[in-house]
């Protein structure tokens, strides 16, 4: 075992391996990861002291008279969501040791915590990126769509327990650069400080690779869902269940506070409630409603909505939002005076 670092998660029933260097593994359990390493004993017992003691160590093995070394990966509340290990000769060196990022999902809050090591492997800037408090949307690359991401849309929206999720994302970061980084979350119910139950993701990234310029077949897919877009239209994904904001395909929308949930004003709710949630069983539906803007005001605006199947059976809101033409403003008004559902 001295091609590169393991990172193996340690929150399941067992250990599992979860890369081999800077390549993604599907939650491998270690005894069959390491099924005829002489070590694998030492390694286990190694695994155990550090998730015991939150501390790395370095360990010779009796047998083999191998260098066993492992460092934890801590998330800011306390909780060891994996170890990384490396076993070799005592006289040569591990290779770089790629730095896992840990991330918590409170899904039933609809906040997460991050730390700096994870903003640092997405490509954000830890100076001007929030650590606490973050939401699903920020950590969901936009102006991109892929069959991994849908996978985990798909797993926010139908969210549970005792799943995991691995994969490898590309995407253009926000500072511009192609990124390839891997994913490894498990979620769980976990008891809060007041009590109640959370369903918790809680996830690590790893950077595989960053350059300059994506790849010939990553920049026409981007070419391509770019060809979609109109100037001053906004497509964005909601989760259908509670209208949470998951990703925007365009630029955000710079109309309304997008951050407060796609909520609606409260007369335009009944007006969603009475005929547009009815439509969009069967297709797309669309109206003028008003958003929350800045300093408590509302602003109207033209949106349409269709459903989206992210995976089987999971379906998302495909939310189209652009500023109403004159004549949707005049209607919209009419409305109100004449039905008063406004």
């Amino acid at each position: 075992m001295t091609q590169g670092w393991l990172l193996v998660e340690t929150l399941g029933g067992q250990p599992a391996v979860v890369a081999q260097g800077r390549q993604m593994k599907n939650f491998v359990p270690l005894a069959g990861f390491l099924r005829r390493n002489p070590n694998l004993s030492a390694i286990q017992t190694a695994i155990t002291e550090t998730v015991a003691s939150g501390q790395p160590l370095s360990s010779i093995t009796p047998k083999t008279h191998r260098v066993i070394r492992t460092e934890p990966v801590v998330m800011s509340d306390g909780r060891i969501h994996a170890v990384q290990v490396w076993c070799g000769p005592p006289d040569t060196e591990p290779p770089e040791r790629p730095i896992p990022g840990p991330l918590l999902w409170d899904l039933t809050a609809g906040e997460a915590t991050g730390t700096v090591q994870y903003l640092i492997n997405a490509g954000m800037d830890p100076a001007t990126e929030p650590t606490e408090g973050r939401t699903f949307i920020d950590d969901v690359p936009s102006r991109s769509l892929n069959h991994d991401e849908a996978k985990v849309l798909a797993q926010a929206v139908d969210a549970a327990p005792d799943r995991t999720y691995c994969a490898t994302w590309n995407f253009i970061d926000k500072q511009g650069q192609f990124r390839r980084v891997g994913f490894a979350v498990r979620t769980a119910m976990e008891t809060m400080a007041d009590g109640s139950d959370h369903l918790i993701a809680r996830a690590m990234n790893l950077v595989d690779s960053v350059q300059s310029t994506p790849p010939p077949t990553e920049r026409l897919a981007e070419r391509i869902l770019g060809g979609l877009a109109e100037p001053g239209v906004y497509r964005l994904l909601v989760d259908l269940n509670n209208w949470t904001p998951l990703k925007w395909l365009d630029e955000p929308c710079p109309y309304f506070v997008w951050r407060a949930g796609a909520q609606l004003h409260p007369e335009d709710q009944k007006l969603y409630s009475a005929r547009m949630a009815d439509e969009l069983l069967t297709g797309s539906t669309s109206a003028v409603l008003r958003m929350p803007g800045e300093d408590g005001a509302w602003v109207p605006l033209h949106v349409s909505i269709s459903r989206m199947e992210l995976d089987a059976g999971v379906y998302a809101g495909l939310v189209t939002l652009r500023l109403p033409t004159g004549d949707e403003l005049a209607e919209f008004h009419r409305t109100a005076t004449t039905d008063g559902v406004h």
